[in-house]
Protein backbone atom coordinates (compact mmCIF):
# COMPACT_ATOMS: atom_id res chain seq x y z
CA UNK A 1 0.00 0.00 0.00
CA UNK A 2 1.44 3.51 -1.01
CA UNK A 3 0.43 6.40 1.77
CA UNK A 4 0.83 9.88 0.99
CA UNK A 5 1.14 11.71 4.40
CA UNK A 6 1.05 15.74 4.51
CA UNK A 7 2.29 17.34 7.28
CA UNK A 8 2.15 20.71 8.40
CA UNK A 9 5.79 22.65 9.14
CA UNK A 10 4.09 25.49 10.68
CA UNK A 11 5.49 25.06 14.20
CA UNK A 12 7.14 21.72 15.76
CA UNK A 13 4.28 20.15 16.58
CA UNK A 14 3.28 18.71 13.52
CA UNK A 15 6.86 17.04 12.59
CA UNK A 16 7.36 15.63 15.94
CA UNK A 17 4.01 14.08 15.99
CA UNK A 18 4.67 12.72 12.84
CA UNK A 19 8.04 11.10 13.61
CA UNK A 20 5.89 9.36 16.85
CA UNK A 21 3.27 8.16 13.61
CA UNK A 22 5.67 7.16 11.07
CA UNK A 23 6.57 3.56 12.21
CA UNK A 24 3.39 2.45 13.03
CA UNK A 25 1.79 4.08 9.59
CA UNK A 26 5.18 1.92 7.93
CA UNK A 27 3.28 -1.02 9.39
CA UNK A 28 0.56 -0.94 6.39
CA UNK A 29 2.96 -0.04 3.39
CA UNK A 30 5.66 2.22 2.30
CA UNK A 31 4.87 6.32 3.31
CA UNK A 32 6.39 9.52 1.31
CA UNK A 33 5.97 12.35 3.13
CA UNK A 34 5.28 15.78 2.24
CA UNK A 35 6.14 18.87 4.05
CA UNK A 36 4.69 21.99 3.42
CA UNK A 37 5.73 25.46 5.56
CA UNK A 38 8.47 27.20 6.02
CA UNK A 39 9.35 28.24 9.74
CA UNK A 40 9.67 25.31 11.92
CA UNK A 41 13.01 24.70 13.92
CA UNK A 42 13.05 21.41 14.36
CA UNK A 43 15.68 18.87 12.19
CA UNK A 44 13.97 16.08 10.78
CA UNK A 45 15.01 12.72 9.66
CA UNK A 46 11.60 11.81 7.69
CA UNK A 47 11.17 10.35 4.71
CA UNK A 48 10.33 13.89 3.04
CA UNK A 49 9.45 13.01 -0.79
CA UNK A 50 7.61 16.19 -1.57
CA UNK A 51 8.63 19.92 -0.54
CA UNK A 52 6.53 23.27 -0.53
CA UNK A 53 6.99 26.78 1.37
CA UNK A 54 2.95 26.50 1.84
CA UNK A 55 1.36 28.43 3.73
CA UNK A 56 3.06 29.52 7.25
CA UNK A 57 2.59 31.84 10.32
CA UNK A 58 4.88 34.16 11.68
CA UNK A 59 5.42 35.72 14.79
CA UNK A 60 6.58 39.43 16.20
CA UNK A 61 9.40 39.30 18.82
CA UNK A 62 6.34 40.03 21.13
CA UNK A 63 4.28 37.24 20.82
CA UNK A 64 1.54 38.08 18.34
CA UNK A 65 1.28 37.45 14.25
CA UNK A 66 3.30 38.93 12.11
CA UNK A 67 0.68 39.21 9.49
CA UNK A 68 2.49 41.72 7.43
CA UNK A 69 5.45 38.84 6.80
CA UNK A 70 2.89 36.40 6.23
CA UNK A 71 0.97 38.61 3.55
CA UNK A 72 4.59 38.58 2.06
CA UNK A 73 5.46 34.77 2.40
CA UNK A 74 1.63 34.38 0.79
CA UNK A 75 1.86 33.02 -3.10
CA UNK A 76 -1.50 31.83 -4.33
CA UNK A 77 -0.45 31.20 -7.34
CA UNK A 78 2.46 28.51 -6.38
CA UNK A 79 -0.17 27.43 -4.16
CA UNK A 80 -1.97 26.32 -7.09
CA UNK A 81 0.52 24.94 -9.30
CA UNK A 82 2.46 22.87 -6.13
CA UNK A 83 -1.35 21.41 -5.56
CA UNK A 84 -1.20 20.93 -9.33
CA UNK A 85 2.27 18.74 -9.58
CA UNK A 86 1.19 16.40 -6.20
CA UNK A 87 0.42 13.19 -7.39
CA UNK A 88 -2.09 12.26 -4.41
CA UNK A 89 -4.16 10.32 -7.05
CA UNK A 90 -0.79 7.50 -7.17
CA UNK A 91 -1.89 6.89 -3.34
CA UNK A 92 -3.53 4.24 -1.87
CA UNK A 93 -4.60 6.75 1.00
CA UNK A 94 -3.98 10.34 1.71
CA UNK A 95 -3.57 11.09 4.97
CA UNK A 96 -3.79 15.33 5.96
CA UNK A 97 -2.18 17.09 8.94
CA UNK A 98 -3.71 19.96 8.33
CA UNK A 99 -1.93 21.06 5.22
CA UNK A 100 -3.84 23.04 2.38
CA UNK A 101 -2.29 22.04 -0.79
CA UNK A 102 -2.84 18.46 -0.33
CA UNK A 103 -6.13 19.32 0.24
CA UNK A 104 -6.68 21.57 -2.68
CA UNK A 105 -5.10 19.17 -4.64
CA UNK A 106 -7.24 16.47 -3.62
CA UNK A 107 -10.46 18.75 -4.28
CA UNK A 108 -9.16 19.42 -7.77
CA UNK A 109 -8.53 15.59 -8.27
CA UNK A 110 -11.30 14.09 -6.45
CA UNK A 111 -9.52 12.45 -4.25
CA UNK A 112 -10.37 10.89 -1.03
CA UNK A 113 -8.69 12.25 1.83
CA UNK A 114 -8.47 11.79 6.25
CA UNK A 115 -8.00 14.62 7.82
CA UNK A 116 -6.13 13.37 11.02
CA UNK A 117 -4.19 15.70 13.65
CA UNK A 118 -5.36 17.95 16.08
CA UNK A 119 -7.08 21.22 13.70
CA UNK A 120 -9.33 17.62 12.39
CA UNK A 121 -10.91 18.21 16.39
CA UNK A 122 -12.57 21.67 15.59
CA UNK A 123 -14.54 19.87 13.04
CA UNK A 124 -16.57 19.30 16.47
CA UNK A 125 -18.64 22.49 17.78
CA UNK A 126 -18.37 20.82 20.69
CA UNK A 127 -14.34 21.20 21.48
CA UNK A 128 -13.84 23.91 23.72
CA UNK A 129 -14.05 27.47 22.53
CA UNK A 130 -13.83 31.05 24.09
CA UNK A 131 -16.68 33.11 24.94
CA UNK A 132 -16.40 35.20 22.46
CA UNK A 133 -16.03 33.33 19.04
CA UNK A 134 -13.92 34.42 15.99
CA UNK A 135 -15.40 33.82 13.11
CA UNK A 136 -12.17 34.19 10.79
CA UNK A 137 -10.82 31.53 12.72
CA UNK A 138 -13.98 29.31 12.97
CA UNK A 139 -13.49 29.53 9.35
CA UNK A 140 -9.54 28.80 9.01
CA UNK A 141 -9.71 25.84 11.67
CA UNK A 142 -12.80 24.33 9.54
CA UNK A 143 -11.94 24.96 5.68
CA UNK A 144 -8.05 25.70 5.75
CA UNK A 145 -7.38 22.03 4.95
CA UNK A 146 -10.54 20.20 3.94
CA UNK A 147 -11.00 16.45 3.83
CA UNK A 148 -13.61 13.53 3.30
CA UNK A 149 -13.20 12.15 6.86
CA UNK A 150 -11.66 13.38 10.07
CA UNK A 151 -9.75 12.01 12.71
CA UNK A 152 -8.88 14.44 15.71
CA UNK A 153 -6.62 14.63 18.74
CA UNK A 154 -7.30 16.94 21.70
CA UNK A 155 -6.97 16.89 25.66
CA UNK A 156 -10.12 15.16 25.92
CA UNK A 157 -12.68 13.33 23.83
CA UNK A 158 -15.39 15.81 23.15
CA UNK A 159 -17.11 13.88 20.75
CA UNK A 160 -16.99 10.02 18.84
CA UNK A 161 -14.15 11.03 16.18
CA UNK A 162 -11.73 12.57 18.71
CA UNK A 163 -8.80 10.85 20.32
CA UNK A 164 -6.04 11.22 23.15
CA UNK A 165 -3.30 12.74 22.26
CA UNK A 166 0.08 11.12 20.42
CA UNK A 167 2.73 11.48 23.16
CA UNK A 168 6.31 10.69 22.22
CA UNK A 169 7.37 7.62 23.37
CA UNK A 170 10.27 9.12 25.13
CA UNK A 171 7.84 10.69 27.28
CA UNK A 172 5.69 7.64 27.22
CA UNK A 173 8.70 5.77 28.72
CA UNK A 174 10.35 8.47 31.15
CA UNK A 175 10.07 8.18 34.74
CA UNK A 176 9.43 11.76 35.62
CA UNK A 177 11.82 13.76 38.33
CA UNK A 178 11.75 17.38 40.13
CA UNK A 179 15.29 18.70 39.32
CA UNK A 180 14.09 21.99 39.94
CA UNK A 181 14.20 23.97 37.02
CA UNK A 182 11.53 25.54 35.03
CA UNK A 183 11.27 24.66 31.31
CA UNK A 184 10.52 27.43 29.02
CA UNK A 185 9.47 27.57 25.27
CA UNK A 186 7.88 30.38 24.15
CA UNK A 187 8.72 30.50 20.27
CA UNK A 188 6.04 33.32 19.84
CA UNK A 189 8.40 35.87 21.70
CA UNK A 190 12.29 36.74 21.68
CA UNK A 191 14.66 36.13 24.66
CA UNK A 192 15.56 39.82 25.02
CA UNK A 193 11.52 40.15 25.77
CA UNK A 194 11.26 36.74 28.07
CA UNK A 195 15.05 37.62 30.24
CA UNK A 196 14.10 40.71 31.72
CA UNK A 197 11.21 39.34 33.63
CA UNK A 198 12.51 36.02 34.07
CA UNK A 199 15.58 37.80 35.93
CA UNK A 200 12.73 38.77 38.24
CA UNK A 201 11.71 35.79 39.36
CA UNK A 202 14.60 34.88 41.91
CA UNK A 203 16.02 31.74 43.62
CA UNK A 204 14.40 29.57 40.57
CA UNK A 205 16.57 28.30 37.77
CA UNK A 206 15.03 28.60 33.90
CA UNK A 207 15.59 26.45 30.94
CA UNK A 208 14.63 28.82 28.27
CA UNK A 209 14.63 27.06 24.80
CA UNK A 210 15.95 29.49 22.00
CA UNK A 211 15.75 29.54 18.07
CA UNK A 212 18.66 32.29 18.62
CA UNK A 213 20.93 31.00 20.20
CA UNK A 214 23.60 28.53 18.65
CA UNK A 215 25.02 26.55 21.61
CA UNK A 216 24.22 26.60 25.57
CA UNK A 217 24.53 30.08 26.97
CA UNK A 218 24.40 31.15 30.94
CA UNK A 219 23.04 34.20 31.70
CA UNK A 220 22.52 34.16 35.87
CA UNK A 221 20.08 31.48 36.54
CA UNK A 222 18.54 31.44 33.53
CA UNK A 223 20.19 28.62 30.22
CA UNK A 224 19.51 29.20 26.87
CA UNK A 225 19.53 26.09 24.90
CA UNK A 226 18.91 25.70 21.23
CA UNK A 227 15.66 23.97 20.22
CA UNK A 228 16.77 20.35 20.35
CA UNK A 229 13.97 18.02 20.49
CA UNK A 230 16.00 15.71 22.76
CA UNK A 231 17.17 18.29 24.86
CA UNK A 232 13.46 19.44 25.40
CA UNK A 233 12.56 16.06 26.35
CA UNK A 234 15.34 15.68 28.74
CA UNK A 235 14.36 19.16 30.25
CA UNK A 236 10.62 18.36 31.03
CA UNK A 237 10.89 15.28 31.92
CA UNK A 238 13.12 16.62 35.04
CA UNK A 239 11.83 20.14 35.49
CA UNK A 240 9.34 21.23 38.42
CA UNK A 241 7.09 23.12 35.48
CA UNK A 242 6.91 24.35 31.90
CA UNK A 243 5.95 27.22 30.77
CA UNK A 244 4.93 27.29 27.24
CA UNK A 245 2.28 28.43 24.83
CA UNK A 246 -1.21 27.24 24.13
CA UNK A 247 -0.34 25.06 21.57
CA UNK A 248 -0.98 21.20 21.82
CA UNK A 249 1.75 18.73 22.00
CA UNK A 250 3.97 20.37 24.34
CA UNK A 251 0.94 21.06 27.16
CA UNK A 252 -0.36 17.70 26.06
CA UNK A 253 2.95 16.28 27.65
CA UNK A 254 3.16 18.61 30.35
CA UNK A 255 -0.12 17.26 31.68
CA UNK A 256 0.64 13.67 31.10
CA UNK A 257 3.88 13.86 33.21
CA UNK A 258 1.80 15.72 36.06
CA UNK A 259 3.97 18.61 35.53
CA UNK A 260 2.35 22.22 35.91
CA UNK A 261 2.06 24.29 33.35
CA UNK A 262 1.69 28.05 32.92
CA UNK A 263 0.29 28.74 28.62
CA UNK A 264 0.83 31.96 27.19
CA UNK A 265 -1.66 31.55 23.88
CA UNK A 266 -0.13 33.32 20.69
CA UNK A 267 -1.92 36.93 20.57
CA UNK A 268 -4.31 36.47 17.40
CA UNK A 269 -4.56 32.88 16.62
CA UNK A 270 -7.81 31.53 17.37
CA UNK A 271 -6.62 28.07 17.69
CA UNK A 272 -4.62 29.07 21.10
CA UNK A 273 -6.88 31.00 22.41
CA UNK A 274 -9.35 27.51 22.05
CA UNK A 275 -6.87 25.41 23.59
CA UNK A 276 -6.38 27.37 26.73
CA UNK A 277 -10.02 27.18 27.24
CA UNK A 278 -9.45 23.68 27.17
CA UNK A 279 -6.36 23.75 29.34
CA UNK A 280 -8.43 25.44 32.01
CA UNK A 281 -10.99 22.76 32.91
CA UNK A 282 -7.38 20.88 33.82
CA UNK A 283 -6.67 23.46 36.44
CA UNK A 284 -3.85 25.35 34.11
CA UNK A 285 -3.03 29.10 34.60
CA UNK A 286 -3.30 31.12 31.39
CA UNK A 287 -1.72 34.66 31.18
CA UNK A 288 -2.56 36.97 28.51
CA UNK A 289 1.15 38.03 27.65
CA UNK A 290 4.41 39.15 28.65
CA UNK A 291 4.52 42.41 30.57
CA UNK A 292 5.47 43.99 34.01
CA UNK A 293 3.06 42.11 35.73
CA UNK A 294 4.49 38.52 34.32
CA UNK A 295 7.08 37.62 36.96
CA UNK A 296 4.45 38.21 39.71
CA UNK A 297 2.23 35.80 37.69
CA UNK A 298 5.58 33.07 37.82
CA UNK A 299 5.72 33.58 41.44
CA UNK A 300 1.77 33.22 41.89
CA UNK A 301 2.28 29.83 39.32
CA UNK A 302 4.71 28.55 41.54
CA UNK A 303 2.97 28.17 44.93
CA UNK A 304 -0.02 26.30 42.71
CA UNK A 305 -0.86 22.93 42.89
CA UNK A 306 -0.16 20.78 39.63
CA UNK A 307 -2.72 20.51 37.02
CA UNK A 308 -5.09 16.93 36.24
CA UNK A 309 -3.31 15.05 34.89
CA UNK A 310 -3.89 13.59 31.26
CA UNK A 311 -5.11 10.08 31.15
CA UNK A 312 -5.12 7.83 27.70
CA UNK A 313 -7.40 6.05 26.99
CA UNK A 314 -6.00 4.93 23.13
CA UNK A 315 -2.74 4.02 22.06
CA UNK A 316 -0.86 5.24 18.49
CA UNK A 317 -1.53 2.03 17.74
CA UNK A 318 -5.10 1.63 18.27
CA UNK A 319 -5.64 5.15 17.30
CA UNK A 320 -2.86 4.73 14.00
CA UNK A 321 -5.55 1.28 12.80
CA UNK A 322 -8.78 3.75 13.30
CA UNK A 323 -7.44 6.30 11.11
CA UNK A 324 -6.48 3.87 8.66
CA UNK A 325 -9.72 1.90 8.38
CA UNK A 326 -11.17 5.46 7.63
CA UNK A 327 -9.19 6.08 5.29
CA UNK A 328 -9.30 2.75 3.39
CA UNK A 329 -13.07 3.19 3.21
CA UNK A 330 -13.50 7.19 2.65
Amino acid sequence: MKIFYAVQATGNGHIARAAELLPFLQRYGTVDIFLSGSNSDLQTALPVKFRSRGLSLFYHKNGGLDYWRMLKELNVVNAYKDAKRLPVEKYDVVINDFESITSLACRQKKIPSISFGHQASFQSDKTPRPLRKDPAGEFILKKFATATNYIGLHFEQYDDFIYNPVIKNDILAAEPADKGHITVYLSHYADEVVAPQLHKVKDTRFEVFSKKVKQVTVDKHITFIPISNHAFNESMINCTGIITGAGFETPAEALYLGKKLLCLPIKGQYEQLCNAEALKNFDVPVVNGIDENFSTHVNNWLQNDPPYKLLLTHTIEEIVSTVMHKAIHC
